[in-house]
């Protein structure tokens, strides 16, 4: 007799802690680049460095995170996520505890920021959501949106809380307490909590029972490298924006106090746009819903430009790339899940998180280069609004994903071994 499928809701209640342990330890994950606003101005009036000198930390951790996402991603698929989150939350809150301790040269900061780099690989990404997908299938939508929701969370609290703790007790306390605090309580839920199926199977020496494509097959595979590429392309644009926003609003004629306001908001929209997406995908086709979703970031890029801008449309704008900034990482995990299968996810979203921390890397320099060679943003709205149109489209076009049946799996490297293709109910 055939066992009945496992609802979403039982699922929720079965790893529902699982869940929570891993938004938490990706929201810490986040912390450094969320409140770094706040230790600039801090950091400058006591060093004397200059705001570059503060700034290189994230272009070091985006290029190590480019050059060995893939060699992290195939450590899960060998080892389980929690060998490598437990250890890389502890040597996170080492890192972002000794940042309170630098004494001022330029070379320790450098060097700290490596190391950090180093740390932080051990809870990317890939870490969370390879272990939430796992235990999740019905309902896998939703909880990969509420895992993603962590460095929401950490981009609307984090700020504020780096800016009330150095006003308090200064920059160098404040370091240590969100390091000890924040970091402290994702140790523990994590240490109590994140577990998952192939960290049993990697105890077994048998992570080939999970369904899915090998290395070459996915290489091969055009569904996922359609996946890759809008990915990356919707990266650099969205990003640029985003890192952006507050010069084009202003030069839109928002003031600065609002722009700010107006970017806290997109930060809200990015938590409802992970939530509203996951519930859609668990109930539609989820290319159609990733296409929908990705493709309508157009409309803020289109929004923002000169002969079009308003200000009611200038609102609307920053609500739309909020609220899509929300979803890129988790359409993108979700579907690489469903066109990859299990048996390789950690090794193919890695190398698809190698696209993603380029990308994020090239959005805002690309936009600071046309700004620098034009004297204006338009340039690069008029591509945003081109690019993410295209973008949606190549989602929303893919194929019906494959069905992998419980215990299928393609252990030969022929596409005569793929299984029946089938969209979501």
């Amino acid at each position: 007799m055939t066992q009945a499928p496992i609802t979403a809701a039982q699922e929720w209640r079965a790893n529902w802690t699982l869940v929570l342990a891993a938004a938490t330890g990706f929201s810490f994950m986040a912390i450094m680049t969320t409140s770094m606003g706040a230790f600039i101005g801090p950091l400058v009036e006591e060093f004397g460095w200059s705001r570059t000198v503060v700034s290189m930390g994230m272009p070091i951790a985006g290029l190590l995170s480019v050059l060995l996402s893939p060699l992290v991603g195939l450590f899960i698929d060998r080892r389980g996520p929690r060998r490598l989150a437990i250890p890389g939350l502890a040597g996170m809150i080492v890192c972002t505890a000794a940042f309170g301790l630098i004494s001022g040269a330029v070379w320790q900061w450098v060097a700290l920021w490596i190391v950090y780099a180093f740390v932080s690989l051990a809870v990317t990404v890939t870490v969370w959501t390879s272990a939430v997908a796992r235990v999740f299938t019905a309902g896998r939508g939703l909880a990969l949106g509420l895992t993603l929701a962590g460095t929401a969370v950490a981009q609307a609290v984090a700020p504020v809380l780096a800016t009330w703790l150095i006003a308090q007790f200064g920059w160098r306390t404040a370091y240590i307490a969100i390091a000890l605090g924040w970091g402290g309580v994702a140790l523990v839920l994590c240490f109590l909590f994140f577990r998952s199926p192939s960290d049993l199977l990697a105890q077994q020496q048998d992570t080939s029972a999970l369904p899915g494509l090998t290395i070459p097959q996915a290489w091969r595979d055009p569904g996922l490298w359609r996946i890759a590429i809008s990915t990356f392309v919707l990266m650099i644009l969205t990003i640029g924006l985003l890192i952006h926003q507050i010069p084009i609003l202003i030069e839109a004629g928002v003031s600065a106090q609002n722009a700010a306001l107006l970017a806290g908001a997109g930060g809200l929209a990015g938590i409802l746009g992970k939530l509203v997406t996951g519930v859609l995908v668990d109930r539609f086709r989820a290319n159609w819903v990733g296409g929908i979703t990705l493709g309508f970031t157009a409309f803020a890029f289109l929004l923002l430009m000169d002969g079009v801008r308003t200000p009611t449309l200038i609102v609307v704008a920053m609500l739309i790339n909020g609220y899509s900034a929300g979803t890129k990482l988790q359409i993108c995990s979700y579907l690489t899940s469903r066109y990859g299968g299990l048996r390789n996810f950690g090794t193919i979203f890695g190398f698809i998180g190698s696209l993603t921390a380029l990308g994020s890397a090239l959005g805002p320099l690309l936009a600071g280069m046309v700004y620098d060679r034009t004297g204006g943003y338009e340039p690069f709205l008029i591509a945003g609004t081109i690019g993410c149109a295209f973008c949606g489209l190549l989602i929303v076009t893919l194929p019906r994903y494959p069905d992998w049946n419980e215990g299928q799996v393609r252990d030969d490297d022929s596409s005569a071994a793929a299984p029946n293709a089938r969209g979501l109910a």
